[in-house]
C-alpha cells in the first residue's frame, strides 16, 4: 500500500506541475553593523579615517551575549583574519581565533596558539555558532566563545582583560601564513568585553603626518613660506 501511494504522489506530481518541498534556504552571512561600536558592541577599526566592516584594513567587533562573546572579524584579504589575546603587546604565548578562508571557498574558524613567532592550531576549539564568507576580496567571520573556560594554557579568560592584536593575511590550501605587515596593529591597552568602545587606528599611509616631529616640521615650513627669505 505504502509503495503504490509513493507512485501515486509521483504520477500525481508530475501531472500537476506541483514542485515538491524542497529544503529551506541557508540564510545569508548578515553584515557587519557599526551603528552599533561604542553603544551595544566593541569595535577596533584600522585603515582609513571613517572606513567600516567593509572597508577598513581590519576590523573587529564584540559583544557580550549572556555566557558568551560574540566577535566579528573582517579584513581585505584572500587568506585568514585573526585576533590574539595576550598579555603584552608581543606576539608569543597567546590564544588566537582565526578564520581561515579554504580552496574550497568556506571560511573555517580554526583556534591557534602561539609559539614564539609561530602558531600552533590546537585542535580544543571554543568557537561556536560560527559563519563566514569571502565576498569582494574581503574575508569575514563571525562566532561565539564562552566567557569563563577551565584553566588552560592554551585558552583565556575573556572576563579578564587582554591585550588585543590583530593579524591578517594570506592562506595557502586552507594553511595560514605570515600576516601582511611587519608589525600588526595591537590594542593601546588591555580590553574588557564589559567596555564597549569604538576604537579607530590608522593605518601607515594615515599615520604620515601623526607624529609630533612631522607635525613641528610642517610649523616651521609653513612660517618659513609666510615670511619669505631675505
Amino acid at each position: 500500500f505504502l509503495v503504490l501511494a509513493f507512485y501515486l504522489v509521483v504520477i500525481y506530481s508530475d501531472c500537476t506541475g506541483y514542485p515538491f518541498p524542497t529544503a529551506p534556504p541557508v540564510d545569508p552571512f548578515a553584515k557587519i553593523r557599526v551603528d552599533d561600536c561604542g553603544k551595544t558592541k566593541g569595535c577596533f577599526r584600522y585603515g582609513k579615517p571613517g572606513c567600516n566592516a567593509e572597508t577598513c584594513d581590519y576590523f573587529l567587533s564584540y559583544r557580550r551575549i549572556g555566557a558568551d562573546v560574540e566577535f566579528e572579524l573582517s579584513a581585505d584579504t584572500d587568506g585568514w583574519v585573526a585576533v590574539g589575546f595576550s598579555s603584552d603587546k608581543k606576539m608569543g604565548g597567546d590564544d588566537v581565533m582565526a578564520c581561515v578562508h579554504d580552496d574550497n571557498g568556506r571560511v573555517r574558524i580554526q583556534h591557534f596558539y602561539n609559539v614564539g613567532q609561530w602558531a600552533k592550531e590546537i585542535q580544543r576549539n571554543p568557537a561556536r555558532d560560527e559563519e563566514g564568507v569571502f565576498e569582494n576580496n574581503r574575508v569575514t567571520c563571525r562566532f561565539k566563545r564562552p566567557v569563563y573556560v577551565p584553566r588552560e594554557e592554551t585558552i583565556v579568560d575573556l572576563h579578564l582583560s587582554w591585550y588585543y592584536l590583530f593579524a591578517w593575511g594570506p592562506a595557502i590550501q586552507g594553511s595560514i601564513t605570515r600576516h601582511d605587515i611587519d608589525s600588526p596593529p595591537v590594542s593601546e591597552r588591555v580590553v574588557s568585553i564589559y567596555k564597549y568602545e569604538d576604537i579607530f587606528m590608522p593605518s601607515a599611509a594615515y599615520q604620515t603626518f601623526s607624529s609630533p616631529f612631522c607635525l613641528l616640521l610642517i610649523v616651521a615650513l609653513t612660517f618659513y613660506l609666510l615670511m619669505g627669505t631675505p
